[in-house]
């Protein structure tokens, strides 16, 4: 498939998000990708509701929520009502994760599971082929412009081989750090989405840093294939 950009919005501007929001939509990105923190699950709060929804009235393109927050499943329901096509929820959240991908799947979103930098991937062997995503991070998650964990580069392509061994269809995403010196070898250790904040909304023009990072991560895949 081909390489989907999904910029982080918590690294937009607030104050004017409507323009952010209309850049991604405007832009070579193919989700908008959305941090859902509690301040229990990580040490930081971002935003709920209210935002979600606002955000989803003006985008043009999938809402990706990541949920980095505890007991999940009681949030599932109203991210869908919010316009979310595809949820995420951690791995080190929730104890009954079948049943947690089940409901996202009955209420007819898209289902992920995101694991922390020190979690194996091995610990996915007996529901991967139920997920749609699966999302590694490359950082410890809570916030924004950290420095990318090299390490991931390894856990990514072996994430792919096990998806290939078991005959999974997940895609896989790519989560903190994410840049356009990095992308292309990201996109070769088997990442099919790449989640970019910072260095997105950071650069002079963050419409053609979502180019210059999608190019990237495109030219890799094709030298790969």
């Amino acid at each position: 498939m081909e390489t989907i950009i999904a910029p982080s919005l918590l690294s937009a501007d607030f104050g004017n998000l409507a323009r952010d929001v209309e850049m991604v939509n405007r832009s070579d990105a193919g989700w908008f990708h959305l941090d859902i923190m509690d301040g229990v699950f990580v040490p930081n709060i971002s935003y709920g509701f209210p935002v979600v929804k606002a955000m989803a009235r003006q985008a043009r393109k999938p809402l990706d929520a990541h949920l980095m927050i505890v007991e999940p499943d009681r949030y599932l329901a109203p991210f869908k009502e919010a316009g979310v096509e595809w949820l995420s929820v951690h791995y080190e959240a929730c104890p009954h994760l079948h049943r947690t991908v089940q409901h996202i799947h009955d209420l007819g979103m898209k289902a992920g599971v995101a694991l922390n930098p020190h979690t194996g991937i091995t610990l996915l062997e007996d529901i991967l082929c139920d997920l749609d995503y699966v999302v590694v991070m490359s950082v410890n998650p809570g916030f924004g412009g950290q420095s990318f964990i090299e390490h991931s580069l390894y856990k990514l392509s072996r994430l792919k081989e096990m998806c290939l061994r078991k005959g999974a269809k997940a895609l896989i995403e790519i989560d903190g750090g994410v840049n356009a010196e990095n992308a292309g070898s990201l996109a070769k250790a088997g990442a099919d989405i790449l989640v970019a904040g910072s260095a997105v909304f950071k650069a002079d023009s963050p419409e053609r840093m979502i180019t210059e990072i999608l190019s990237a991560a495109q030219s890799a895949g094709k030298a790969v294939r």
